[in-house]
């Protein structure tokens, strides 16, 4: 059986919703297609209400939260020649070119906005954190867990101090340890994943700084952060770990990298010369 349209239920329980609920039904209805990019913050600002008026509204229409409530609003929008699990650009009967040309143009795009979206002050405060810090911890959740790990890597060329790990116990433990000469890198699309959220609220605790790679100023993460950069990818919620989110992640912290190698030349040229020659037997 076809699941209920979000839309017909929505309309079927309006008359039993607050005066509250009632307003952010209607902006559902009107904005559909933009709520499915929203944060629970943005859509909260967008009616005037608070979070936990969100989180009441998607209970009453029968979902656990937030995310399963936007999971539902993108099925009921989504026309049959649409692949929302990909892109709202890609349809079904596109050829091999178009798909190539489509994607393209929306990672394209991502880089684009990102760029847009950056502020110079904020990286240069950052890069003045990642240079006085001990230890730059990268902390991350499924695939952003991936891009942290890549950002560790990446650093681990030219300094010492930066770390990852995989398990979402072993990052609270780490966050537990950090100090005021620390720095924590948290990387998260939503900035409203559990793990990420109290391995901030912890390094926050130890007094360690916090920068934030994320797609919303305002999120749960947002709040603990000392500094918030911006990426620019859209991601709906049948399309996480999205390619093009990853990449916007990614030009970020190469941008970080980049001007980190330049205030920090004679260190990074020495480490980077020396992480490659350690590695060079290994090459054929």
């Amino acid at each position: 059986m076809r699941p209920l349209s979000i839309f017909t239920s929505i309309h079927s329980k309006y008359n039993n919703l607050t005066n509250t609920e009632k307003k952010v039904a209607d902006y559902v209805l009107e904005n559909a297609r933009s709520v499915v990019y929203m944060s629970i913050t943005d859509l909260a600002d967008a009616c005037h209400v608070g979070e936990s008026s969100i989180f009441r509204f998607c209970k009453s229409l029968s979902y656990k939260g937030y995310q399963e409530f936007k999971i539902a609003l993108a099925h009921s929008i989504t026309v049959d020649n649409e692949i929302p699990q990909l892109t709202d650009q890609v349809l079904m009967d596109d050829t091999i070119d178009q798909v190539a040309s489509k994607v393209l143009a929306s990672n394209i795009s991502a880089l684009n906005e990102t760029f847009n979206l950056l502020n110079i002050e904020k990286i240069d405060q950052a890069i003045d954190y990642l240079i006085g810090a001990e230890r730059i911890m990268f902390f991350g959740v499924g695939s952003s867990l991936i891009t942290a790990m890549e950002a560790k890597v990446k650093f681990m060329r030219i300094t010492n101090k930066a770390e990852c790990t995989f398990d979402s116990h072993l990052q609270m433990m780490s966050a537990a340890l950090m100090t005021e000469r620390d720095v924590a890198v948290i990387i998260s699309y939503s900035g409203s994943t559990k793990d990420n959220i109290e391995v901030a609220k912890k390094a926050k605790e130890r007094g360690a700084k916090i920068i934030s790679i994320t797609r919303f100023v305002k999120s749960p993460l947002t709040s603990f952060s000392d500094l918030t950069l911006l990426c620019g990818a859209n991601e709906g919620p049948l399309q996480g770990g999205s390619l093009s989110a990853k990449i916007s992640q990614l030009y970020l912290l190469d941008v970080l990298y980049a001007e980190y190698f330049k205030r920090s030349k004679e260190e990074s040229i020495l480490n980077k010369e020396n992480t490659a020659a350690a590695v060079s037997e290994k090459l054929l």
